[in-house]
């Protein structure tokens, strides 16, 4: 996906970056195309290894109020996984961090939306089970400050409490739409009712836990053996957009691959890893909020992004459902 927060560099400039930062030059073998926030490349160390590089935007790119500094998120949840018991979230090793950069090891397999063709349906059942369980055991992950929101933004987008962290993450994206006259085709103030309306069930939340937010198939990389009749979980990429926060907001972004519900093989999985989703009013409520939240981010993003009427369209839609969803529970 192109977008215009994204940063290219010549092969020279690429190594002098890296070079600069860590002592360690490159050689640029391809650009990574499909990451819609970040440029990627797979490259060549000096020493030998394969690496991939993620470059933050560039110095003064517009950017939504809460992606400012998620590179040093990625960086912190990279490093809190490497500290997890081995193998308990597989996920590429961070080899080197800068401001301006990222270099993590080469993760094999395939993306999970690219690979779906060849999966046979017991592959897709044993997949599903152990993402759940995957994402249990990324959910012990606890902040070491005990608070709510995101980890490397502004201060203001965290707080002692999930339901003021979570209202101000919501006023954070409101600000940035009217910034970039983003067509949300629902005022910010009826939004924040919504948002308000649930505050007994954000109450609820007492523990920050760490949610990825963005485990949609493109993001898990799997290993299929025997044609596509096995397959396991290779890992999960692209931690930049995590925060602290409710477990539950995870099924949002998992919803894409697939039943999340609470009889379903992700919630089984997640179950018997320790997990825990209870399913009741407060919780539906929470996960309905946690879907207006996306809504409301898919279409304020294609502003600063610069995406095109066709994305653009997708996203107002996929809003307008969330706020009929959330409206309906009232």
């Amino acid at each position: 996906m192109q977008s215009q927060t994204k940063r290219r560099l010549s092969p020279g400039e690429l190594d002098a970056l890296l070079r600069a930062s860590t002592g360690v030059g490159c050689r640029l073998e391809t650009e990574l195309t499909d990451g819609w926030f970040n440029t990627a490349y797979r490259v060549l160390l000096d020493d030998g290894q394969p690496a991939v590089v993620k470059l933050a935007p560039p110095p003064g790119t517009p950017v939504l109020r809460y992606e400012r500094g998620i590179l040093a998120t990625e960086a912190m949840v990279y490093r809190r996984i490497a500290a997890l018991p081995a193998g308990d979230v597989p996920t590429p090793a961070l080899l080197y961090a800068g401001e301006e950069f990222l270099a993590v090891s080469v993760l094999e397999g395939t993306p999970w939306d690219k690979a779906a063709d060849s999966l046979s349906p017991a592959a897709r059942t044993a997949l599903r089970r152990e993402l759940g369980a995957i994402a249990a055991r990324l959910h012990t992950l606890t902040p070491q400050d005990g608070r709510f929101g995101y980890p490397a933004a502004e201060s203001a987008l965290s707080a002692p409490d999930w339901r003021t962290a979570f209202t101000a993450m919501v006023d954070a994206l409101l600000d940035d739409a009217e910034r970039w006259r983003s067509p949300l085709d629902v005022p910010p103030d009826a939004v924040r009712a919504l948002v308000a309306e649930g505050g007994y069930a954000l109450d609820e939340v007492t523990e920050p836990r760490l949610v990825h937010f963005d485990l949609w198939p493109g993001n898990i990389f799997v290993d299929l053996t025997d044609g596509g009749e096995h397959a396991r979980i290779a890992g999960l990429i692209d931690h930049e957009r995590a925060f602290w926060g409710d477990p539950a907001a995870e099924l949002v972004s998992l919803a894409f691959g697939g039943d999340t519900g609470p009889g379903s093989d992700l919630v089984a999985g997640y179950t018997e890893a320790g997990g825990h989703l209870d399913f009741g009013p407060a919780f539906r409520h929470r996960l309905a909020l946690y879907h207006l939240y996306l809504g409301l981010l898919l279409v304020i993003e294609c502003g600063p992004r610069g995406f095109g009427p066709d994305h653009l369209a997708f996203c107002r839609r996929t809003l307008a459902d969330t706020v009929t969803r959330l409206r309906a529970l009232g």
